[in-house]
């Protein structure tokens, strides 16, 4: 029977079998709902399902390659080279999954293809409304999710922003939509929402977690599960207070207690139920979750018998999530080492300013992300400089190599001022230039060199060392590269290439061989570490400065 939408009509979608979680959020943003849908995730792969997420963002942006890292924090890129959403980096590291495109879809996006469609006479000659086309365009992003390869059993999709946006409204009403077709055996609405606590009073307060739900109710939307941001502990009577009011089950009320790590998340929701309560409702077996792993590792981040000082040179410091996944590969890091890494987040124009020798003598290693534009740049050179001169373990990451090859370049091999063409495009010796094939590009969305590339490393080399074989493959954002011309001078000066892509011939690893430890990858490898396994390139430079943190205690 076809489903009439306004003046066009629709045979009803045919809905992939699989269970479909809906998670929205209340009150404010930044409650943690990509962390509540990562760590359901978690809960439910625990318990052998097949899992995937998807972030809906409704912001008009395509994705969120052109956006600043102070607006939107870091743009996490997958294996097949999309640019999405940092959230996309907490589903990965929990349920230990790739990502891809359909992984992420937002509002920019769907309008595109429905004016494309438009464009080409998809709609015959009928007028094109945010209902059906715009909702239909979001139903058919979650089913082509759910028809992947992997054959998910779970689809959780979670919405950005917070109920009452109009920005989120037409995702919102798809999702209503949906749960008409898919049937209520096979959709369960959660809602991540505050409970402030008011000092004065010594009191939780439930009412805006109230009109949050009665907002979401005028939709059309019922939450089945009402997960709780709180600071203090609820009892039993506001639990029912909550149920009452938001017309959900006293059980289905849950709190989300504020924890000392975002991995602790997943065991204190499992205390709660939530897994639990989601297949009771979706009719699916209750089986018994394997979490002994990510308990041990929980513990270890928890109390670490050892401490390790890295400073993180880059130019966004100001936000934290601008590296977001540098800080969370740190952490599992830290895990296997048994090791709290205090990470001191060091502004490159301060180091400009003031020089190595006074803002990172007090570090055991020395990191430099990745980043664009020449502000800090010098800064950044200025800490390569540091950490080679004085034996300290340096890791340079896309940016961090190029900087580290232009200090070098400079101090060592000789090319005196030799930069990168992106701060100085007439620089006498350009050591780091723009891709030949990202000569003739004008537009700037994703047209880098994204997503996962091979790279071949070189025996007998630190590359080689941490990861234990000679092809890997790892992911890349970034229009500028070594320039090969500079190949030789560099390696008679000392400088190893102990990693190139081997299709392309462009470098991918850099090291010195008469230090400690100073590597650095053209790659991000900080997209690929995991709690459960950590990245080895991160590994090794920690293990390297624990090594020096020894030496210096000795002295």
């Amino acid at each position: 029977m076809a489903v009439k939408h306004g003046t066009v009509g629709r045979k009803r979608p045919r809905i992939p079998r699989a269970k479909y979680i809906f998670v929205t959020g209340g009150v404010v943003s930044s409650l943690g709902k990509g962390i509540t849908s990562a760590s359901l995730g978690l809960l439910l792969k625990a318990r052998g399902y097949r899992v995937t997420i998807m972030k809906a963002d409704p912001y008009l942006n395509v994705d969120p390659g052109t956006m600043s890292p102070f607006q939107h924090g870091e743009v996490y890129v997958t294996d097949d080279g999309a640019e999405t959403d940092l959230d996309l980096g907490h589903y990965e590291r929990f349920i230990d999954e790739s990502m891809g495109k359909l992984n992420n879809v937002t509002s920019g996006q769907i309008y595109e293809r429905v004016i494309q469609k438009e464009r080409n006479g998809d709609y015959l000659g009928g007028t094109v409304q945010v209902i059906p086309h715009v909702t239909n365009e979001i139903i058919d992003s979650i089913c082509d999710l759910a028809r992947s390869p992997e054959k998910p059993q779970f689809i959780i999709v979670e919405v950005g922003g917070t109920v009452g946006d109009i920005e989120s409204l037409p995702f919102l009403e798809a999702f209503r939509q949906f749960y008409l077709y898919a049937g209520s055996k096979n959709v369960c609405f959660i809602h991540v929402t505050l409970l402030p606590y008011i000092a004065a009073a010594d009191e939780v307060k439930t009412k805006p977690t109230q009109h949050s739900v009665y907002r979401l109710r005028e939709i059309g939307l019922q939450p089945n599960i009402i997960v709780a941001r709180t600071e203090k502990p609820i009892g039993r009577e506001q639990r029912e207070k909550i149920a009452l009011f938001c017309n959900v089950h006293t059980k289905d009320v849950m709190a989300a207690r504020d924890a000392k790590s975002i991995y602790e998340v997943p065991l204190n929701l499992a205390k709660e139920g939530l897994a639990t309560n989601v297949l009771k409702k979706l009719g699916m077996a209750l089986r018994e979750p394997d979490l002994d792993q990510w308990r041990e590792r929980v513990e270890r981040i928890l109390h670490p018998s050892k401490t390790v000082k890295i400073a993180v040179v880059g130019k966004y410091v100001g936000l934290q999530d601008a590296y977001k996944s540098i800080g969370e590969a740190f952490i599992h890091t830290g895990s296997e080492h048994d090791c709290d890494v205090q990470v001191k987040w060091v502004d490159a124009e301060e180091v400009e300013k003031k020089g190595g020798d006074e803002m990172l003598k007090d570090f055991t290693g020395i990191l430099i992300p990745g980043g664009f534009g020449i502000r800090g740049s010098e800064g950044k050179i200025e800490a390569a400089r540091y950490a080679r001169e004085n034996n300290i373990p340096f890791f340079g990451i896309c940016l961090g190599l190029q900087m580290a090859v232009a200090e070098f370049a400079r101090n060592v091999a000789g090319l005196k001022n030799a930069n990168s063409t992106e701060f100085k495009p007439r620089t006498r010796h350009p050591v780091i230039a723009l891709m030949p094939g990202q000569r003739a590009l004008t537009q700037k969305g994703g047209t880098m060199r994204l997503g996962s590339w091979a790279c071949h490393l070189k025996r007998k080399t630190k590359a080689f060392d941490a990861y234990g074989k000679e092809l890997i493959y790892e992911r890349h954002r970034h229009r500028y590269e070594f320039n090969n011309k500079y190949k030789e001078p560099l390696t008679k000066a000392g400088m190893i290439f102990s990693g190139v892509n081997p299709d392309e011939g462009l470098v991918e690893m850099i090291e010195l061989p008469d230090h400690p430890w100073f590597v650095g990858c053209q790659f991000h490898p900080e997209l690929k570490s995991r709690l459960t396994n950590p990245h080895p390139l991160f590994l090794n430079f920690v293990g390297a400065a624990l090594d020096e943190k020894k030496r210096r205690e000795k002295i």
